[in-house]
C-alpha cells in the first residue's frame, strides 16, 4: 500500500482514492473530473463561515441572516388559500421556519428530520420567525471530524452527483483524502523569487486552503493565488502571440498612393481629431517592418468605417488587395454598401462575396480577384474557402473578430504573405476585457464623435403608454422626419410571447395609414432589402418596421426616432447599437424603449440607457449583467480556461498577472531558461490546442 501511495500524484485516476468506486468515478468523469488534479481544481462555489452564523435567539425581522440548525419537522402544509412547504430548524437557542410557496414537488423530499441545514435569507414574522424561499445547503452533523473548522466549503452540485452521494459532504471527504495523498507531490511551477515578487503563497498551500481554509485570511490568499494563476497563463498566451507577431516580417507601405489623397479630399465631411490620431497610429504600423495586428474600436457613429476605408486605400495604392471578413451576410452587405460608397469616389473596384451568389456571379468575382482586377472584397466565411485566391492580399480587415475561431482567422490571413491585420468591432469592448480578450494586439480607440452628433434622448415606457408613443411618432412624421420601429422576432411563435415584427408591421400600417410604412427582415432577398433601404434613405418610406437587421451599417440622417419593442429582451450593447441608427443628422433625436415585462431588474437595467449615451459605460454594464459567456459566446469564452477567475471583478489581479507574463516573455521569449521550464510545461497543459498559433514548442 505504501508503494502505491508513493506513486499517487495529480495525474492519478480518481479511482485510487478511498470512497471513489466505479459508479462515482463514472459520474465524476461525466463532470470532467478524471484524475486527482481535476478533483483538486474543482473549486467550492461558496463557503459557510461559522463565525458569522446568527443564533436563532438573536434574529430580528428584516435582517439578512445565515442560520444553521437541525431539521425538527418538515412537510407540506395545506390551507384554504394555498399550499406551502415548511421546514422548522432548531439550533438549541431557538427555531426558525423555512417556507416555500413555489416548486413544491422539487422541494419535497429534500429534507429529513435530523438533517443539519444552513439557510440564508431575509427574516419575516408570521406565526414565528420565517425565511421565505431561502437559499440553503445541507451539512453533515457537527460531530463529523470534517466539519470541525470554522469555514465550510460548499461545492457545485447536480442531480447526477447527488445520486452517488457527492453533495458537498461527499466532496469534502474525497477531497480531504486526495489532499492527504498528494500534498507532498504538489510542486510549484513558479520559482521562489517569482512568488516573492508577486506576493503569492505556494501552490500546495493554495490548493489546501481553497478546500480546507483555517481562517478567512488563508482562504483569501488561496483565492488570490489561484485567480492569479488562471489570469497569468491567459496573459502568457497573449504575450506569446504578440511576440510571434512582432517577430513576423510585414510589408512596408512607404507611399500613401493617389487613392488615399483623393478619397480624403472627396469625402463630404471633416474627420475628427480622434480619427486623425487613429489614422496616424495605423499608418505608423504600415510604415514599419513588423506585421500589423491592431484592433480598431469606437462608439456607435464614431466613424470607424471611413478610417478603415482610408487605410485600405493606402494598401491598394501600393498595388495590394484588401479583404473584409464579416460574420453574417447582413453585416457583409452593409459593409459592402459603406465601403463601396467611399471606394466609388476614387474608382477602387470592390466586390461582395457571400453564399447567396449564383455560381456564375461567384466565378466571375473569383476570376477578378485572382487577376488583381478586384481590389477590395467584402464577404462572409465564403472568403475562407480554398477556391478564393488573391493576386496579392496585403490587408485583412476582420469585423467582430470574436465571432470567428482562431483557425478561421488564420485561414483568411494565410491567403496572403504576412498581410496586415486590422480587427474592427461595432461594440466598444468593455475596459475590463481589453487586457483579457485583446491582450495580444494593439488597440486604437476613436473616442470622439463627429461634432454634428447630438445626444439621443432616451425614455423607457411601459406598454400601457403605447398611445402616447403613437402620438409622439405622429409629431415626428408631421415634421417630415422618419422613424424606425424594431421588434425581436420575425414571426409569432407558440414558444414565445415576443411581439413579432410582421404582426407589428400590420398594426403600425393600420394606425399610420396616411403614411408609407416599410418592412425589413433578415430572411428577405438581398435585392428586396436593398430596395427597401434605398426607399427609406430617400424618404419614400416614413416608418421602417424591422427586426435587428438594422443594428449596424444604416445611416439615414433624416431618421430621428428609434422605437424598440420588448426592449427588456435585448442586451444593453445591442440596444445601444440600435439606438445609434438615429441621431446622425442635425435634428434632435429620440429613442423609446417599450418594456412589455416591467420588473425592478429590467427597469434598473434599461434606466442605464436613459442616463448615458457612452458605449463604453454601457458595454461595461452589459458585461456585468450578461457575463462574458453571453457577451462573446460560450465557445470563444471557453478558451479563457477560467474556473475561479472572473474577468469582470478581477481587474487589479489581471493587470498584475499581465505585467508578470509580458515581463517574463520579454526576458525569456521561448521560456527555455531552466527556472521557467515548469511554467512552460504548465502553460502547455492549459493551452495545448493553441500551440500552432504561438512561437513555442
Amino acid at each position: 500500500m505504501d508503494n502505491i501511495n508513493k506513486k499517487i500524484n495529480l495525474t492519478t485516476d480518481v479511482t485510487y482514492l478511498k470512497g471513489v468506486g466505479p459508479r462515482r468515478a463514472k459520474t465524476l468523469k461525466d463532470h470532467h473530473i478524471s484524475d486527482i488534479g481535476d478533483l483538486l481544481y474543482y473549486y467550492p462555489r461558496k463557503y459557510i463561515d461559522r463565525s458569522i452564523i446568527t443564533r436563532m435567539n438573536m434574529i430580528k425581522v428584516g435582517q439578512e441572516v445565515s442560520v444553521v440548525g437541525k431539521v425538527q419537522s418538515c412537510g407540506l402544509k395545506k390551507t384554504r388559500k394555498r399550499n406551502y412547504y415548511q421546514v422548522t430548524l432548531n439550533d438549541n437557542y431557538g427555531n426558525i421556519n423555512l417556507i416555500w410557496f413555489h416548486a413544491l414537488s422539487w422541494i419535497t423530499g429534500k429534507f429529513e428530520i435530523g438533517d443539519v441545514i444552513a439557510a440564508y435569507g431575509k427574516v419575516d414574522f408570521f406565526n414565528g420567525f420565517n425565511i421565505t424561499h431561502p437559499e440553503f445547503d445541507s451539512l453533515e452533523d457537527n460531530d463529523d471530524p470534517i466539519n470541525t473548522g470554522q469555514i465550510i466549503a460548499i461545492y457545485p452540485g447536480t442531480s447526477e452527483l447527488k445520486k452517488v452521494g457527492l453533495e458537498s459532504k461527499g466532496f469534502r471527504k474525497i477531497i480531504r483524502n486526495a489532499i492527504e495523498k498528494t500534498r507532498l507531490v504538489i510542486f510549484d511551477y513558479f520559482p521562489d523569487n517569482f512568488l516573492k515578487e508577486y506576493g503569492l503563497i505556494n501552490r500546495c498551500s493554495s490548493i489546501i486552503n481553497i478546500h480546507q481554509p483555517d481562517n478567512s485570511n488563508h482562504l483569501k490568499n488561496a483565492i488570490y493565488r489561484l485567480k492569479f494563476d488562471e489570469h497569468f497563463f491567459l496573459q502568457l498566451l497573449m504575450a506569446l502571440r504578440k511576440k510571434r507577431i512582432e517577430n513576423t516580417n510585414g510589408r512596408v507601405y512607404e507611399k500613401k498612393g493617389h487613392y488615399v489623397k483623393k478619397m480624403y479630399n472627396e469625402i463630404p465631411f471633416t474627420l475628427t481629431n480622434s480619427q486623425i490620431k487613429v489614422l496616424k497610429e495605423i499608418r505608423s504600423d504600415l510604415n514599419s517592418k513588423k506585421q500589423m495586428n491592431r484592433l480598431l474600436q469606437g462608439d456607435v457613429g464614431s466613424g470607424k468605417t471611413i478610417v478603415a476605408t482610408l487605410i485600405a486605400s493606402i494598401v491598394i495604392g501600393n498595388n495590394s488587395q484588401v479583404a473584409v471578413l464579416a460574420p453574417t451576410e447582413l453585416l457583409a452587405e452593409q459593409h459592402y454598401r459603406s465601403f463601396k460608397k467611399y471606394c466609388d469616389l476614387v474608382n477602387i473596384k470592390s466586390g461582395l462575396l457571400t453564399g447567396s451568389l449564383s455560381i456564375s456571379q461567384k466565378n466571375n468575382l473569383l476570376d477578378e480577384l485572382k487577376s488583381g482586377e478586384l481590389q477590395i472584397i467584402i464577404g462572409t466565411h465564403a472568403l475562407i474557402q480554398d477556391q478564393v485566391v488573391f493576386e496579392d492580399l496585403g490587408l485583412v480587415i476582420i469585423d467582430e473578430q470574436h465571432r470567428f475561431g482562431v483557425e478561421q482567422r488564420k485561414k483568411i490571413i494565410d491567403k496572403g504573405y504576412n498581410p496586415e491585420i486590422l480587427a474592427m468591432t461595432a461594440t466598444p469592448i468593455p475596459r475590463t476585457l481589453a487586457f483579457t480578450y485583446h491582450g495580444d494586439i494593439d488597440v486604437s480607440v476613436i473616442d470622439e464623435l463627429p461634432k454634428n452628433r447630438k445626444k439621443i434622448e432616451t425614455k423607457v415606457v411601459q406598454q400601457d403608454k403605447l398611445n402616447d408613443v403613437y402620438d409622439f411618432i405622429k409629431k415626428i412624421l408631421i415634421k417630415g422626419q422618419q422613424c424606425f420601429i424594431v421588434y425581436p422576432l420575425i414571426d409569432d411563435s407558440e414558444h414565445t410571447d415576443l411581439k413579432a415584427a410582421k404582426t407589428g408591421y400590420e398594426k403600425i400600417k393600420n394606425i399610420f395609414s396616411k403614411y408609407n410604412v416599410g418592412y425589413l427582415d433578415g430572411k428577405m432577398k438581398i435585392d428586396e432589402r436593398n430596395k427597401i433601404m434605398d426607399m427609406f434613405s430617400k424618404n419614400k418610406i416614413n416608418i421602417l418596421v424591422s427586426t435587428t437587421v438594422i443594428e449596424v451599417g444604416i445611416d439615414v440622417p433624416n431618421s430621428t426616432l428609434m422605437i424598440i419593442d420588448n426592449a427588456e429582451r435585448f442586451g444593453l450593447s445591442q440596444l445601444h447599437q440600435l439606438r445609434g441608427r438615429v441621431g446622425r443628422g442635425s435634428q434632435k433625436s429620440f429613442c423609446i424603449l417599450i418594456a412589455r415585462k416591467f420588473t425592478p431588474d429590467s427597469n434598473k437595467r434599461l434606466k442605464i440607457m436613459e442616463y448615458t449615451n457612452d458605449g463604453f459605460i454601457i458595454s461595461d454594464e452589459d458585461l456585468k449583467i450578461r457575463g462574458p459567456g453571453d457577451y462573446f459566446g460560450k465557445k470563444q469564452h471557453g478558451y479563457m480556461k477560467l474556473k475561479i477567475g472572473n474577468i469582470i471583478k478581477d481587474g487589479s489581479i489581471i493587470r498584475i498577472a499581465r505585467n508578470a507574463a509580458f515581463s517574463l516573455i520579454e526576458k525569456d521569449p521561448k521560456l527555455n531558461k531552466k527556472e521557467n521550464i515548469p511554467i512552460k510545461k504548465q502553460f502547455l497543459k492549459y493551452y495545448k490546442e493553441m500551440i500552432e498559433f504561438i512561437d513555442i514548442s
